[in-house]
């Protein structure tokens, strides 16, 4: 376990979960921040333009098509239920940007502040943590920012560019400085959320290591080559689904081999970035 403090900030479902038990077990968590949502009520969708609602209910449909059943949990958890280890470190909001957290995050006073599954982060928040605010995005920035990553890159015919980025957060969307890529290796059965999944479980023993070299001295962060794509919800229709799966059952990935592989992007006074390919277990 690395001598580092860390202030967990996350959401609820079970890669949520998973991911801040694996960064408990690896360095000192002083809280767990998760964030519920805020309910809608009569009132508040009242209030949301039209637009925003249509967007709104369509992630909802869209989502509880795709997280149908237990896939998830059985995933990360097997055959438990899926629950964080720390269950006394729990302090919940409805929203991560709640003055609450602020005030927490100042009187805990963190090396580290890891993110992982909440809304996007804005105000005073982003300069709170010792050694920086760092977030797990799940998808490879620049190139891919913002939603469904997995799938945009499954989409565009990139399988080599499916994977999650650790990064520094700043006021953009998925842009502050890299910390590391890590992509999943890539069979011929995988769909998009297993591919996914995977990307996430890889990542979070990647998380876990930073926190091991941060606590050794090491220093992580390279400015992002350009904003790449900025991918949103409502960019994402049954349309495009219906052809990836399309060319995923015509065997799209039957030919596409690559292992894992992780490229850590320390402070350029040091090295350039160094990637690792890591083989696949028998």
């Amino acid at each position: 376990m690395a001598d580092l403090s860390v202030l967990i900030l996350c959401g609820r479902s079970p890669r949520h979960l998973y991911v801040a038990n694996r960064l408990c077990r690896s360095a000192q968590p002083l809280a767990i921040v998760q964030e519920t949502g805020t309910p809608l009520t009569p009132v508040s969708i009242g209030r949301l333009e039209p637009a925003r609602l249509w967007r709104k209910g369509w992630r909802w449909l869209r989502d509880r098509r795709r997280y149908l059943g237990d896939g998830e949990a059985k995933y990360f958890f097997g055959d438990a239920p899926p629950k964080l280890d720390r269950s006394d470190l729990v302090f919940e909001v409805p929203h991560v940007d709640d003055q609450r957290v602020v005030d927490l995050a100042k009187r805990l006073d963190p090396d580290v502040i890891a993110v992982f599954g909440t809304s996007l982060i804005k105000g005073p928040l982003l300069e709170l943590g010792r050694r920086g605010i760092v977030n797990l995005h799940g998808g490879l920035s620049p190139e891919y920012r913002g939603a469904d990553c997995t799938f945009w890159a499954l989409y565009n015919g990139e399988p080599e560019k499916v994977g999650c980025t650790i990064h520094f957060i700043d006021a953009g969307i998925d842009t502050g400085k890299l910390i590391a890529h890590v992509s999943p290796d890539v069979r011929s059965d995988d769909d998009e959320l297993t591919l996914f999944w995977r990307a996430i479980k890889d990542s979070a023993e990647t998380y876990a290591e930073l926190f091991e070299r941060m606590a050794s001295g090491e220093t992580f962060g390279q400015h992002q080559p350009g904003k790449g794509r900025l991918y949103q919800v409502k960019d994402r229709w049954l349309r495009h689904e219906r052809a990836l799966n399309r060319r995923l059952a015509a065997g799209m990935l039957d030919r596409v081999a690559l292992p894992k592989r992780v490229t850590w992007f320390v402070e350029p006074s040091e090295c350039p970035p160094v990637t690792t390919e890591l083989t696949r277990a028998a």
